[in-house]
């Protein structure tokens, strides 16, 4: 590969003075590279989700307070991911994904296993964590990085070596196995792509290989993974079994009805029928408790973290940073809608937690990072002016 350098719009172009009577000081939250609606919004949705965690952990309050300090932890993270220039993070690109990859290696060789999957890195006494969460960022970060210094939009040649750069992590993470987490891996780097713009021609030579490899991915596919998708096509066809999730699931949602049964009062949830109610089946216990009104109440939250996001990738000032940003904030959109979509049977089951609301940490901590990043290309957009 050919030496990393800054593109030309990132090498350190000194800012233009302030005209005369047009100079203003800076805010608190432009001096600490934050912007104050987003980390509202989110603040609002990690209390909120702490409020029915409480209920779907089945008032566990211990589970609560270690959810409550693992924001804590990754909103510290982001506040400090926060003040890092978009020329530090371009740098950061290629390290971070040889780092990521090398830990997928190493999970491959030495990983823990837990509930059928080897997935996790432990260092004993001090932390077990997923290397697979890295690639979130990593990847958009090193696909971004790549593409910016190409003339845009990307020919077959470009697309070729993200197809590269895309397949060795994303093959790393599918034999774990973890397909719902090696989807999303390559979804964020795949919208990167898209934002560098590509022509009909290559969407369509994309569209037609892709459609090619799918009987090859059913082939290659686990006997498990093969089975949920036979059961989202045909649940009832076995109701204790493979099915149960998803039934349990969608006959809670439509019991909440509109207003639902109320806080703690749910049934499919409260008595147990409800599996993995605080982590991937969460907004079961929300549809439950707090009715089509909850529901959309905190979809209508979604979508202004959303809407922020795109607006804050919209002010960046330059390639990497649009291409970046853009990426990390439709992949949370993914999240949300993969999430939704399999609870409420739209969708196969992949084991994809509800964003900032399932109990987890590790998801919580890239989530937030993702944040950090978008907030710090849209804090140092003027530092960027010629």
């Amino acid at each position: 590969m050919a030496r990393f350098d800054l593109p030309m719009s990132m090498r350190g172009h000194p800012v233009r003075p302030p005209r005369s009577g047009m100079s203003r000081r800076r805010s608190l939250w432009e001096r600490i590279h934050l912007d104050p609606w987003l980390l509202g919004l989110l603040l609002l949705l990690m209390l909120s989700g702490l409020v029915v965690l409480y209920s779907a952990s089945g008032q566990s309050l211990d589970m609560v307070i270690a959810q409550g300090m693992r924001f804590g932890v990754a909103l510290g993270g982001m506040a400090v991911i926060a003040q890092f220039s978009p020329a530090t993070l371009y740098r950061w690109a290629l390290p971070a994904y040889l780092v990521g990859v090398l830990m997928l290696v190493a999970v491959e060789i030495m990983g823990d296993m837990g509930m059928g999957a080897q997935r996790w890195l432990v260092i004993p006494g001090v932390i077990r964590f997923q290397p697979s969460e890295m690639m979130k960022l990593a990847m958009p970060l090193m696909v971004a990085a790549w593409l910016s210094r190409r003339p845009l939009p990307p020919g077959w040649r470009e697309l070729a070596v993200c197809a590269v750069l895309i397949g060795v992590p994303v093959v790393l993470i599918a034999r774990q196995p973890d397909l719902g987490t090696s989807l999303l891996v390559a979804t964020a780097a795949i919208f990167v792509i898209l934002l560098a713009g590509l022509s009909w021609r290559i969407i369509l030579g994309l569209a037609v290989l892709v459609a090619a490899a799918l009987p090859l991915l059913w082939i290659n596919m686990h006997d498990y993974q093969r089975q949920r998708v036979l059961t989202f096509l045909s649940p009832e066809s076995d109701p204790l079994g493979a099915g149960w999730n998803i039934i349990q699931s969608t006959t809670a949602l439509g019991s909440g009805g509109l207003w639902g049964k109320g806080w703690l009062h749910g049934t499919q949830s409260q008595l147990e029928f409800l599996p993995e109610r605080h982590t991937d089946f969460i907004v079961a216990v929300l549809g439950e408790e707090f009715g089509l009104v909850g529901m959309l109440a905190f979809l209508l939250l979604y979508l202004l973290i959303v809407c922020r996001g795109l607006w804050l990738a919209g002010t960046a000032q330059e390639t990497f940073g649009r291409l970046l940003a853009g990426s990390i904030i439709l992949t949370f959109f993914i999240y949300v809608f993969v999430n939704i979509g399999m609870v409420s049977g739209i969708l196969p089951v992949v084991g994809v937690p509800l964003p900032l609301v399932s109990f987890g940490g590790t998801s919580s901590v890239t989530l937030l990072a993702g944040f950090g990043i978008l907030m710090a290309i849209h804090s140092h957009r003027r530092l960027l002016s010629r």
